[in-house]
């Protein structure tokens, strides 16, 4: 919390020192700035001691989607796959829909500065119970924002956005998400999804291939795409990281792709 107050305090003297004159020397307008990242890093260290990676099969569930995807940030090339073990990402992959080449917008570097989430083939399909399961979160309130694929609109992604992310907390950070327990003391997380699709809320049951909701744009996110993990509690900012692999699938690598037919068409 201190680290998150520090942050603001240095965005808002920032601002403040295009309109007026702060009664303090420049330099010290940084400090807020450099304690915040001390702390950061004490608390990273301190994580990253207690989420490191032990030795544990994978855990097999069925794949979240179907249709035809791309992988990104993945386990299977590097563990972390996001490069923290926080929110209980060690293993969470990221998959963006590719049903065909060209479907996805690539990245702009000035032009358009964002696109319409639309323009996307991830957004609004639907994402899908990996196992039978206990639904014991489930939110979808927070919007859907324009994507960041373009050089100016990623700039202002990590150097604006993403602070008052982390600022918000965790939930900012996941966006609309549904956390459900698979039992055995697993819990799979669906981070990024659609404003107001979600058709299941806390205390549902649901079987595997159920539809939970759609993929969206929300949080910290610069496209649609699922964010998918699974944990060794239901509090992303507690939790531990538990490797996976989709039955029939495994874990697909980093731009590779693969292909999910729906349950009726499996063979």
């Amino acid at each position: 919390m201190l680290a998150r107050v520090l942050w603001a305090v240095f965005v808002a003297q920032a601002v403040a020192g295009f309109f007026v004159d702060l009664p303090y020397n420049y330099w010290l307008g940084w400090l807020p700035l450099l304690a915040a990242v001390a702390i950061g890093a004490a608390l990273r260290g301190t994580d990253e001691r207690r989420h490191a990676p032990w030795e544990q099969d994978a855990i097999e569930v069925a794949p979240p989607v179907t249709g035809t995807w791309s992988a990104l940030n993945s386990p299977a090339d590097k563990v972390p796959s996001h490069g923290t073990h926080q929110l209980g990402q060690t293993y969470a992959i990221d998959v963006v829909a590719e049903p065909e080449a060209g479907a996805r917008p690539s990245f702009a570097w000035l032009w358009p500065v964002a696109r319409r989430n639309e323009d996307f083939p991830a957004f609004g399909a639907p994402l899908l119970a990996v196992a039978d399961a206990t639904v014991v979160h489930a939110e979808d309130g927070q919007r859907d924002h324009l994507s960041r694929g373009s050089l100016p609109a990623l700039v202002y992604f990590f150097l604006v956005e993403g602070i008052f992310r982390s600022i918000g907390g965790a939930r900012r950070i996941i966006g609309n998400h549904v956390v459900l327990d698979l039992g055995d003391g697993t819990y799979a997380v669906y981070a990024h999804v659609q404003r107001g699709s979600l058709r299941v809320r806390a205390g549902d049951r649901v079987t595997a291939g159920q539809q939970l909701g759609r993929c969206g744009n929300s949080g910290n996110s610069t496209e649609p795409h699922l964010h998918f993990q699974l944990m060794d509690g239901p509090d992303a900012r507690t939790a531990r990281g538990l490797p996976f692999t989709w039955r029939g699938v495994g874990v697909p690598a980093g731009g590779e792709t693969f292909t999910v037919e729906p349950a009726g068409e499996r063979v």
